[in-house]
């Protein structure tokens, strides 16, 4: 039996990975007022800069119902094939459990917390995919990456706090004072969950190459398939020291990768947002 793997569009993979790797993207829903528009499709992350900037407020996600994953999953598998769909970790989100409850009511449909977002969660599409290229079963596929969920190692560092101002994340004393201090707080994902870790001062650039290094740094325990560079509206100077340190640091990965996360991750975390993330062994 096909084996298809398909994910929230909250994977953040690139429309060339994407195309490369065969994945079937579900786009979630963020309305601006009472507009929804479909990430990626009708809207994209400069949107979002645009709307902030002219109403000064953020634009809201939307989980996904349980009927969109029952309509989505009753598509995918219309051909006879099994499907594996990954979803947004359900410590971010409800549309987890909503696409679990529609997988009851659809045969050979297997859903898998990603635990994750962004990339982190790509990460795990991209290693299915993989799977199924070698001949495993649609259970079987999900049953491993659910495994390895756990090894996924996803981390960002924020030059600009707004947005957790405006999403009720961040206090605005909080943010004066990191400004004031040239504060950039790194975010780490742990247990499903963003977690606060350490601070780093100073300019962006070289915040992120002391971040990178601190992530990366003697590190022996790296599945050295393939790490991911993501970011929201990075300076391009940024990007490419972030991905000559990591070269450095890590020169066994087989694939250095930058992406730039979607709509709905541009939502919550604002632009000058960068991260790597990669699977431990």
């Amino acid at each position: 039996m096909r084996v298809k793997i398909t994910s929230d569009s909250t994977c953040d993979l690139s429309p060339e990975l994407i195309d490369r790797f065969h994945i079937g993207i579900l786009p979630m829903v963020i309305t601006f007022g009472d507009t929804p528009h479909r990430d990626g499709v009708d809207i994209t992350p400069e949107d979002i800069y645009r709307f902030v900037a002219e109403s000064g407020t953020l634009p809201k996600t939307c989980a996904m119902n349980t009927a969109e994953y029952s309509d989505f999953f009753r598509r995918n598998t219309a051909d006879g094939s099994a499907l594996v769909h990954f979803c947004i970790g359900s410590g971010f989100s409800s549309t987890c459990q909503n696409a679990r409850i529609a997988a009851e009511d659809t045969e050979n449909v297997f859903v898998v917390d990603s635990e994750n977002l962004s990339a982190g969660q790509g990460l795990l599409v991209l290693r299915a995919a993989e799977m199924a290229k070698e001949g495993m079963g649609a259970r079987e596929i999900a049953e491993a990456c659910q495994l390895l969920a756990s090894k996924v190692e996803a981390s960002f560092v924020l030059d600009d706090l707004t947005y957790l101002v405006k999403g009720g994340r961040c206090s605005g004393a909080a943010a004066f004072g990191a400004n004031v201090l040239k504060l950039k707080p790194c975010i780490e994902v742990r247990h499903g969950i963003m977690t606060p870790a350490k601070k780093y001062r100073g300019r962006m650039c070289s915040v992120i190459l002391e971040y990178v290094t601190d992530k990366l740094r003697a590190r022996k325990d790296l599945d050295t398939r393939r790490i991911f560079i993501t970011h929201t509206r990075c300076e391009p100077e940024w990007v490419e020291a972030a991905k000559q340190r990591v070269t450095e640091l890590a020169p066994d990965f087989t694939e250095v990768l930058e992406t730039t996360a979607g709509a709905t991750v541009t939502t919550h975390c604002g632009p000058s947002t960068l991260g790597v993330l990669f699977i431990r062994k």
